[in-house]
């Protein structure tokens, strides 16, 4: 089987009549306007050698908006980061710069932690 067509529900066989395997859709996310979006950003060195990220949660939007926004994050901060399991993550300790930056671009519930 090819790598594009996995059965990733992890169902091999059943013998039930009326079993319908899950869907693989997903609902699309709409993304929230800036003004609508409710940020959450913290400092976090767990699970990470002991170096520090800066965090931000709480961003609903499509990937592609996500990783638009952590572009910009990045090139603003001048560090590097990522965007795993939902969260925004940018290298060393730039709360401050990742809160002025927000603002500035019209996020207005942002919560630093």
């Amino acid at each position: 089987m090819s790598k594009k067509h996995r059965n990733v529900s992890g169902i091999v066989y059943s013998t039930d009549p009326d079993f319908n395997p899950p869907t693989q859709e997903e609902e699309a996310e709409q993304t929230l306007l800036p003004k609508d979006q409710r940020l959450i950003i913290r400092i976090d060195k767990k699970h990470r050698a002991g170096k520090m990220v800066t965090l931000i949660e709480g961003f609903v939007g499509t990937p592609s908006d996500k990783d638009q926004l952590i572009k910009q994050l990045k090139a603003f901060c001048g560090t590097g980061g990522s965007s795993k399991d939902g969260e925004l993550l940018i290298q060393g300790d730039q709360k401050q710069k990742v809160q002025q930056w927000l603002s500035k671009n019209g996020y207005q519930q942002v919560i630093s932690r």
